[in-house]
């Protein structure tokens, strides 16, 4: 198995419907595109990089749009999934590539998932980590989470409207994502009985339920500095915008209603994630949504930023099933 490490990463800007898509590539072998989520970049794949490289393959994380380096296109319907599934495949296509493996993680799956349905021209296999998928249907997604929290505020609602979150986050960036990203970690998420931080008080903030004062295990000073500078940079309009079209992707797989994955599939989860726990119907649906299922897994112990919680356990996972996929 050859070694590989950081240094071995070259970084790449490629033509894209967006502009430009920036890239971070490690490896030689059959590729496997990192879709990240948010408020994240390709940096939440940095352990995945070097592992999946050492183990024989072509490993990509990208900057979604909106993100880090990509391209941020003006308006917000630039940011629906079918757009952000086309950046995807231009990816591959630029790379010299004719089909892939997509792994995504939080919005990432919900990216590489449709990716995988729409496009399964271009990839051939999909990682879900975090967010299981679920296929489109029932009401429309903004009456749904309208109805959610009673009182309060579920935060997709919250980050509906253009700016409204964005006047909370930009004043203290870093200090926002240090907050969200403790606030959904295994080790430093609100206990049992304190108010939910998914979901904002009549005139409040998503903030005022952060945790404070510490930050989760794998959450260093520099880990932190290079997220809080991407967005210093960038603003966080582009990343919020995935949010605002969650009804206009509703009516975009409208053709897609109910629709599985087919391809050979794998799903990883945090015991202590939210996006596990409100979504266990989907994920007991999944012989039938993701018929090409080859191995799920629930991590203890483990909250939302599963491949930084635990990244020996998810590259383990990742190149077992990597290596099972059919040549």
């Amino acid at each position: 198995m050859p070694k590989s490490s950081a240094a071995d990463r070259t970084h790449r800007l490629v033509t894209s419907p967006a502009g430009r898509i920036h890239l971070v590539e490690q490896g030689t072998g059959p590729l496997v595109l990192l879709v990240h989520g948010f408020p994240e970049s390709w940096y939440s794949w940095r352990h995945q990089l070097t592992a999946l490289a050492a183990a024989g393959y072509r490993a990509v994380a990208l900057d979604v749009r909106g993100y880090g380096r990509s391209s941020g296109p003006d308006g917000v319907a630039e940011y629906r999934l079918l757009e952000l599934v086309e950046d995807c495949a231009a990816v591959v296509h630029a790379l010299g590539e004719r089909s892939a493996t997509v792994v995504g993680h939080d919005w990432g799956s919900t990216i590489a998932a449709t990716s995988a349905l729409v496009r399964p021209d271009v990839f051939h296999a999909v990682g879900l980590l975090s967010v299981p998928y679920a296929p489109r249907g029932g009401p429309r997604p903004s009456d749904v989470f309208a109805r959610m929290g009673g009182p309060e505020e579920f935060y997709v609602s919250y980050f509906q409207r253009p700016g409204r979150a964005e006047a909370e986050i930009e004043p203290d960036v870093r200090g926002w994502l240090a907050g969200f990203y403790a606030a959904l970690s295994g080790d430093t998420m609100p206990g049992p009985g304190t108010p939910d931080p998914h979901f904002v008080s009549p005139g409040g903030t998503l903030r005022d339920r952060f945790p404070a004062g510490r930050l989760p295990h794998w959450l260093d000073e520099s880990t932190l500095d290079v997220y809080a500078e991407e967005f210093e940079r960038t603003g966080t309009s582009g990343a919020l915008n995935r949010y605002r079209n969650v009804d206009r992707d509703w009516e975009d797989l409208a053709d897609h209603d109910g629709a599985p994955v087919t391809q050979p599939s794998l799903f990883v989860g945090g015991a202590l994630d939210a996006s596990t726990t409100w979504l266990a119907d989907a994920i007991a649906a999944f012989p039938t949504t993701l018929p090409g299922l080859v191995s799920s897994h629930i991590l203890d112990d483990c909250g939302h930023w599963i491949q930084q919680e635990r990244p020996e356990d998810v590259n383990r996972i990742l190149i077992d099933w990597l290596a099972a996929l059919p040549a």
